[in-house]
């Protein structure tokens, strides 16, 4: 239905005077229309079905909380104060403690954070041992998201964000898979962006929300996870558990 009034609306544009048509457009949109969808990642109520350990009381770091942090933590964090390429709003620093820090080098002690929320970051790292590594060092439970490749290659966003890895887990191990030269620049088009992304109603949003599991890679481990990382440049994997 949505679909065949479009169409009517579209049609109408080349027909009728513009004051009419922004009459029938403001209708169409007020009938089939959103003011806006809620933001793709960091939707804190999708994740909070997937995050079964998060302490009532205790230590909870954010890492890269960017301009939207974690309701429940405790500790903020970033490693860039200023709008970077990887976060294009300006941080949000409020009474909560803020950290600058290197995910590759975390300064806490050892099991000193109850739970890490780690959402739309580790894609980014240069070297996932490390930084795996860490999270287990100085967590004792935590929440890792990040865009599937099927989502980087849809939106075409993975070149132009610096995501160096696409990641699937797999029971208790997370599987990271370098970029090639391919399949960084997915699709090639900003029309499901456009579409999932854009003020007003279409389809793909009914698509694309409500299957937030297979748009990322969402995976809650606790004391300690294995890993597996394809380089390109390396024949065989490395794996640590």
């Amino acid at each position: 239905m949505a679909l065949n009034a479009r169409k009517i609306v579209v049609r109408l544009k080349s027909v009728v005077p513009p004051s009419v048509f922004a009459f029938l457009k403001t209708c169409y949109y007020g009938k089939f229309g959103l003011s806006k969808r809620r933001p793709y990642a960091n939707d804190y109520a999708y994740q909070s079905a997937y995050m079964k350990h998060v302490p009532e009381n205790g230590i909870i770091l954010d890492l890269a909380s960017g301009h939207n942090p974690f309701p429940k933590a405790t500790i903020l964090s970033d490693r860039y104060l200023e709008i970077t390429k990887h976060r294009r709003q300006e941080i949000t620093l409020d009474h909560r403690p803020f950290v600058i820090l290197d995910l590759h080098h975390l300064p806490f002690k050892a099991k000193s954070i109850d739970y890490i929320y780690c959402s739309h970051v580790i894609e980014h790292v240069e070297n996932p041992e490390q930084a795996c590594s860490e999270l287990m060092r100085v967590g004792k439970a935590g929440y890792i998201e990040t865009p599937t490749l099927m989502k980087d290659a849809l939106f075409s966003w993975a070149k132009d964000l610096g995501h160096k890895w696409y990641l699937v887990g797999f029971g208790n191990r997370l599987v990271f898979f370098e970029y090639d030269r391919r399949r960084v620049e997915g699709v090639r088009s900003t029309i499901w962006e456009r579409t999932v992304l854009g003020d007003y109603y279409h389809p793909n949003q009914d698509l694309f929300y409500p299957n937030q599991d297979l748009f990322n890679t969402i995976f809650e481990w606790q004391e300690r996870f294995d890993i597996t990382v394809f380089r390109l440049a390396q024949p065989q994997p490395i794996s640590l558990s």
